[in-house]
């Protein structure tokens, strides 16, 4: 079941839902979105069936949410300012919280603003692409410039290509990459809930999640096969979420 809730600034954002029982954010990874990290490979329909409500967004910009041109829909954190407006619209209290790349970052930056999920899940995520997002940016800042144009073999061919397919607006995807700064390692003493960094074997994309564990107050590592791209395919992906959330 989808529909349409009010982002801080009124624009319509899509939200999925599946499932009735506790109530579980999940938010999506950068390009993508709620049907492809969540839906599509049956994560969401693990988590339905464990019990949880699974209420999952698609970030601005992304799948059939709103993407404007106008740089004044793209403050700062403007989808932490979104998440904040989906928790008023829904009227959420106690809920737990599941981020995968974008996603993660998102999530993380939103609980450092004053957002209190009862558990937190920060997957396809490590210390370098919170406290170095800079650089990650910067990649698809470049991708952005040379869409279209880019050959097989370049570094930035699969993200070119993953656009694409994902229909993202590249210029709406611009502005939003103009929201995000660097998350200060010393900031992330404030994600002080049982947190899960969950990353695949082979997924290096975002730096460290080992790193990323040691600098939460109150976190543990879980490893699942895949790389960044293929891990959100993995049965493994929505078992490590039901036996975290339901512990």
């Amino acid at each position: 079941m989808s529909e349409t809730y009010p982002g801080f600034d009124g624009a319509p954002l899509t939200l999925h839902r599946l499932g009735a029982g506790r109530p579980v954010i999940l938010l999506h990874g950068l390009f993508s979105s709620a049907h492809v990290n969540w839906i599509k490979y049956g994560t969401a329909a693990q988590l339905s069936a464990a019990g949880f409500e699974c209420l999952m967004p698609d970030l601005r910009a992304h799948g059939t949410s709103a993407a404007p041109h106008d740089p004044a829909a793209y403050p700062a954190d403007v989808l932490v300012r979104d998440f904040e407006a989906l928790i008023a619209h829904l009227g959420l209290g106690s809920y737990d919280l599941v981020g995968f790349s974008l996603g993660s970052r998102t999530a993380a930056r939103a609980v450092i603003a004053g957002a209190r999920p009862r558990r937190l899940v920060l997957s396809g995520m490590g210390l370098e692409g919170l406290a170095g997002w800079a650089k990650r940016q910067d990649f698809f800042l470049d991708m952005l410039n040379r869409f279209g144009t880019i050959r097989p073999g370049d570094p930035a061919y699969a993200a070119q290509q993953f656009l694409k397919t994902m229909g993202t607006d590249p210029q709406a995807a611009r502005l939003l990459l103009g929201t995000m700064e660097d998350t200060p390692p010393e900031a992330l003493l404030a994600i002080t809930m049982p947190t899960l960094a969950l990353c695949g074997d082979k997924d290096n994309d975002n730096g460290s999640a080992d790193r990323l564990a040691e600098a939460l107050p109150h976190a543990r590592r879980a490893t699942i096969p895949g790389t960044h791209m293929s891990c959100v395919t993995e049965p493994a992906m929505g078992a490590e979420l039901v036996s975290f959330l339901t512990a």
